[in-house]
């Protein structure tokens, strides 16, 4: 009886704090809430492509990785 409260308690725990972070989650610094188009990809070398804008890849998943030799 009382493992089954100790369960109860730490689920309810767990299900209170995962719902205030979600809560949270969209309002803590994101820019992309705020509706703002994200900024042109500046550089000189693009070495898969052609140079691509941000207006052509509208609709698009999009993932940027950016890596340097330092």
């Amino acid at each position: 009886m009382e493992s089954s409260m100790i369960r109860l308690a730490t689920f309810s725990l767990a299900l209170v704090l995962t719902m205030a972070l979600w809560a949270a989650w969209p309002r803590a610094g994101s820019t992309h809430a705020n509706g703002t188009a994200a900024p042109d990809i500046a550089g000189e070398n693009w070495l898969n492509s052609k140079p691509l804008t941000i207006a052509g890849l509208k609709g698009r998943v999009v993932l940027v990785e950016f890596w340097t030799y330092g």
